[in-house]
């Protein structure tokens, strides 16, 4: 008579262990579910870093390679619409070398009130000079030429404050130096204010603000 209770108290053993078991079968296949949706909620969320763009040489239908030019080349090549532009192109940037140092203070000293023509021809009368035979072969040295230039005392130049007339004449120097627009006094070697009247028996080439320039 007591088999019936413990057949009973069997089943509900076994019924309690397979409930337990497909809980168990159910939380694993939940947590597996979760983890697969997780990682795919990863993947969709991963940023990935931008390739590096580098210019690259261009191949030309002749098999020639062509090297992009650097940012300054490309500024020293270019065509400018009028000298203003040019100046205002380079103004600043990196610092002077001492001829082109001697060349914006050759520009300054002598004409940095003038309109930038004149400081244009002024920084050409300069440069024309080292190519002519007739004076020093560098710009510093025709600028320290005894008697040529009257802000110079003792063979020495003096330092232009650092104020935005000398970044122009600085600008001024670089143009002419990189030959970027054409003088207008072309080939002119000489050059003295309007006011004095010396005894030149030069060819008079161009009167530019308040310079007369002569070859």
């Amino acid at each position: 008579m007591k088999f019936m209770p413990r057949a009973a108290t069997f089943a509900a053993v076994t019924f309690c262990a397979g409930a337990l078991a497909n809980a168990a079968t159910l939380d694993a296949s939940l947590v597996s579910q979760e983890a697969q949706v997780q990682a795919v909620n990863t993947q969709e969320h991963h940023v990935v870093p931008a390739p590096m763009i580098v210019a690259q040489p261009v191949l030309k239908q002749d098999g020639e390679i062509v090297q992009p030019l650097p940012q300054a080349a490309l500024q020293e090549d270019q065509d400018f619409a009028s000298l203003s532009a040019a100046v205002a192109a380079h103004e600043g940037g990196a610092g002077a070398d001492s001829e082109l140092n001697c060349l914006a203070v050759g520009v300054y000293y002598e004409a940095k009130s003038e309109p930038l023509a004149g400081q244009l021809a002024v920084a050409d009368v300069i440069i024309n000079r080292t190519q002519s035979g007739r004076f020093p072969k560098s710009i510093c040295s025709v600028i320290t030429q005894r008697g040529q230039f009257s802000f110079v005392r003792g063979g020495k130049l003096p330092t232009p404050p650092a104020n935005a007339q000398w970044r122009k004449a600085l600008a001024v120097a670089k143009v002419a130096q990189k030959d970027l627009w054409d003088s207008p006094a072309a080939n002119a070697l000489y050059f003295h204010a309007r006011y004095v009247k010396p005894s030149w028996n030069r060819p008079r080439v161009a009167t530019v603000g308040n310079h007369v320039f002569y070859r």
